[in-house]
């Protein structure tokens, strides 16, 4: 089975190394870049698919995490540093778009994803204000939660606390489910179905190990290819599940995955973010957004 997602022949290759932790890879379809989060250094990193240069693209990040780019191509990230979700505009503005909830700032917003209605999904754990390298301490207000904002009004919707540790998310192909990897006490990825501007039917849909130990391993950042698998960077890579809940496949990386995202002109190519390093790999597959 696995060979069915990874080419026979290909070779995976360290595009870059030298981050203190890397995280929150991004493909920019219209650039034909990479962007991606060196978090303790307070960068952001640009890696150009057509000569390999990797440059710094944005600095201060504001202690940035997880990033993706949404159907007009605009960037957003959540910044641990801000505490907040902020949308870089192509004129070079910054639009915010959540920092408090109800009153209350959130704690270090983590992954972020964009539904085809323009709504904008996050996850807000309080790993950015637990010490001062990936942010600055600071107490929780909010209880760790999954929010939803609306593109028309702006309002901030909270669609579910039932999490210890809300970490990396991502839509089914069809956007009918929500998945949500959870690094806090439960250490599982849930399963939600999406019922309009809410979720419902929340469930374990998996608790990874680590293949042929039986040690725990918990998924950071999540993706789903066009046939519904997700691709999770889990110790000791990215292990691939089906949308069953059965294990296919898996990738090992000599350092500790953190997320991952599908890019290239073909959406073929698999990149990872792993501690000091980036990663890329052709897979036998596409995918889903």
């Amino acid at each position: 089975r696995f060979r069915r997602y990874i080419i026979g022949n290909t070779v995976m290759r360290r595009l870059h190394t030298g981050t203190l932790w890397a995280e929150g890879p991004a493909w920019s379809g219209a650039g034909r870049y990479l962007v991606w989060s060196d978090i303790p250094s307070n960068v952001q990193l640009r890696w150009i698919e057509d000569d390999g240069r990797v440059t710094v693209f944005r600095n201060p990040s504001g202690y940035s995490n997880g990033n993706t780019f949404d159907y007009e191509g605009r960037q957003l990230s959540c910044e641990h540093g801000n505490r907040r979700v902020a949308r870089y505009e192509t004129n070079g503005t910054v639009t915010i778009i959540a920092e408090k909830f109800e009153g209350k700032r959130l704690n270090s917003p983590n992954d972020v994803v964009v539904h085809p209605d323009g709504s904008i999904w996050f996850t807000d754990p309080t790993y950015g204000i637990n010490g001062n390298y990936e942010g600055f301490q600071a107490p929780s207000e909010l209880k760790e939660a999954v929010y939803r904002v609306d593109p028309k009004t702006g309002q901030i919707d909270k669609v579910t606390d039932e999490v210890g540790g809300p970490n990396g998310l991502c839509f089914s192909p069809d956007y009918k489910k929500l998945y949500v990897a959870d690094t806090g006490a439960p250490r599982d990825i849930k399963v939600h179905d999406v019922d309009g501007k809410s979720l419902r039917n929340g469930k374990r849909f998996i608790q990874l190990d680590i293949p042929g130990s039986g040690a725990a391993s918990a998924a950071g950042g999540i993706r789903c290819d066009s046939d519904g698998n997700i691709w999770a960077g889990a110790r000791p890579g990215v292990q691939i599940i089906a949308p069953n809940g059965d294990r296919i496949g898996m990738i090992r990386l000599p350092e500790n995955c953190a997320n991952v995202c599908f890019g290239g002109p073909r959406r073929n190519r698999l990149y990872m973010t792993a501690s000091q390093s980036l990663y890329a790999v052709y897979v036998q597959t596409v995918g889903a957004h």
